[in-house]
């Protein structure tokens, strides 16, 4: 069904012009996420994601938009101008199309963790292209699931879904309520991503022998905190040169998921 788009302040549009992502998180009973360009949107689908409403350019229809439109015949499409939709938004749209959906039900830690080999924590990590960069190497790199804490950025903030190119789909995840050391009762080594005088390069041959392994990786700015790392089997570093004493986590994830990857 195409709408054309005669007032931004229709409470229909309130989804993408008025919501905070944290009331995004609270509509309904499952709450909404918004899914930016025409492959992410894609992706949510392939992974079951349920739509509710495209907001898209006037020229998308026939265009970017086309077989997302015909995939969900019976969802609403807002459509207008680029102009009036940056009006709306606050922002330019990245390939003319959003997509409002329903957030899917999270599975349970022990869910996740029941058959995978290596999941990563999350630990305070708040910048939205950081998690979304995370989610995109993880899916690539062969992680089995992501577990993060409440401290950490949601990963389906427009932005991250984004950044991650619709990787946060791919890698199964959810909420860590507990601690670290509920991973060992589910049969999990931990090693924390720190620099510490007891960290062991990320190539050490006891380390990637682990069967089962739970990569723990913290804050852009502070890292891990010193209780997280004490909770920890292992402490690893990754091996610098030139005197540069670290990378950015998302960069960093990436490392220690090809270097810790299952064998």
């Amino acid at each position: 069904m195409i709408v054309e788009i005669t007032a931004i302040d229709d409470a229909r549009l309130d989804v993408y012009r008025r919501l905070t992502e944290a009331q995004l998180r609270q509509e309904g009973d499952t709450g909404l996420f918004i899914a930016e360009s025409p492959k992410v949107i894609h992706v949510a689908l392939d992974a079951g994601c349920e739509p509710v409403s495209l907001l898209c350019e006037e020229r998308h229809i026939e265009g970017d938009a086309k077989a997302i439109i015909e995939r969900c015949p019976a969802m609403p499409v807002f459509t207008g101008s680029r102009e009036l939709l940056a009006s709306l938004t606050g922002y330019t749209l990245t390939r003319g199309v959003l997509c409002a959906m329903k957030r899917p039900a999270l599975p349970a830690v022990e869910d996740i963790c029941k058959d995978a080999s290596r999941v990563v924590v999350i630990d305070g990590v708040c910048d939205t292209t950081n998690i979304g960069a995370i989610f995109r190497s993880a899916a690539a790199l062969g992680v089995d699931g992501v577990l993060l804490t409440r401290t950490s950025c949601d990963p389906l903030n427009r932005r991250a879904v984004r950044v991650s190119m619709g990787s946060v789909f791919l890698v199964p995840w959810t909420w860590l309520d507990g601690s670290i050391q509920d991973l060992h009762q589910l049969g999990f080594k931990t090693v924390a991503l720190a620099l510490t005088k007891r960290s062991v390069s990320i190539d050490d041959a006891q380390l990637n022998a682990e069967p089962r392994l739970a990569m723990v990786m913290g804050t852009e700015g502070d890292g891990l905190s010193n209780a997280v790392i004490e909770a920890c089997d292992y402490v690893a570093r990754i091996p610098m040169y030139h005197g540069v004493d670290s990378l950015n986590v998302a960069a960093a994830s990436a490392v220690a998921f090809w270097q810790l990857r299952k064998r």
